[in-house]
């Protein structure tokens, strides 16, 4: 066990210590300083601008594609009420189906049902990311980011936004009403809900390469609400191995169990020296050879 685990804890961690890593909090720093003691009045009022820049450098070089995820902390997407608050059917049928008990308290608003109905969509992450190196715009891939088989199975081609974000209490987002579902990938990467109350969610993709060194300017809309309940708002690229993405948990993991193998079997190898197993009596030897015999 220890000769498997061992090197293969130094493989996994060398793989991910390869991927280059920025990691930006930015849900405080893109509040006027202020207003950094009221942060709720900042984020509900309209007319306070919500724009913000924000300046990365590029710590080693980074290869495309660079993944860019939003990421979320103290964000509960696994308590029972909020993963229960979606109409499955709904999303792949539209308005043909209308089970939608399980979306309230937002299944409807004027007398009218809302696509997609539930606390899930209703709400939806909306700061939007823009990026520029010197003076050159960095077009942001945002195609492909979910899953295919949600965007075919579980969203549907012909169900389109209806009556969304229309009532009194806005949650996030807005949905285009004339595309449809399954073409709204933010929408179906937020609806697969996380498992953790740290998540991180993908964005987008850089698909030209930076060199280290470099100054990532970040234009920001600072539009989602994670003040309320004591967010935390980061956002981060990355690049990637065979692996995946950066993640020491399976190589320190690995390290353990392998180095604990070996250390017991050396503990019982020294017991076993020490005190080594006695053979056989004699006199039971005999017995058995008399058994047999006879």
């Amino acid at each position: 066990m220890g000769f498997i685990f061992i090197p293969l804890g130094l493989i996994t961690l060398r793989a991910s210590n390869s991927v280059v890593e920025i990691v930006d909090r930015y849900d405080i720093e893109c509040i006027p300083e202020e207003l950094r003691s009221n942060k709720l009045l900042y984020i509900t009022d309209d007319s306070i601008s919500k724009n913000c820049s924000r300046f990365l450098k590029v710590p080693k070089s980074m290869r495309a594609p660079i993944y860019i995820y939003y990421q979320l902390d103290n964000y509960y997407q696994n308590h029972r009420r909020y993963v229960k608050s979606r109409n499955d059917k709904q999303l792949l049928h539209g308005l043909g189906d209308n089970s939608t008990s399980s979306c309230i308290p937002l299944e409807s608003s004027g007398d009218l049902p809302i696509v997609p109905c539930g606390l899930i969509a209703w709400s939806v992450f909306n700061d939007t990311f823009k990026f520029s190196s010197g003076s050159s715009e960095l077009k942001v891939n945002r195609k492909n980011i979910a899953w295919k088989s949600d965007r075919n199975h579980k969203f549907g081609k012909d169900v389109y936004p209806f009556n969304f974000q229309n009532g009194p209490l806005i949650g996030g987002g807005k949905l285009d009403p004339n595309t449809p579902l399954s073409d709204q990938e933010d929408l179906i990467v937020w609806m697969r809900t996380a498992a953790l109350p740290s998540f991180r969610k993908l964005y987008g993709r850089i698909e030209e390469d930076l060199d280290a060194d470099d100054v990532i300017v970040v234009q920001l809309m600072n539009n989602y609400n994670a003040y309320s309940f004591g967010g935390k708002k980061k956002l981060v690229l990355s690049t990637s191995s065979w692996l995946g993405g950066k993640n020491d948990f399976f190589g320190v993991a690995s390290l353990f169990i392998g180095t604990f193998c070996m250390l017991i079997s050396i503990v019982f190898l020294l017991l076993h020296v020490k005190n080594p197993r006695p053979y056989g009596d004699a006199m039971y030897t005999s017995w058995n050879k008399k058994s047999s015999s006879s």
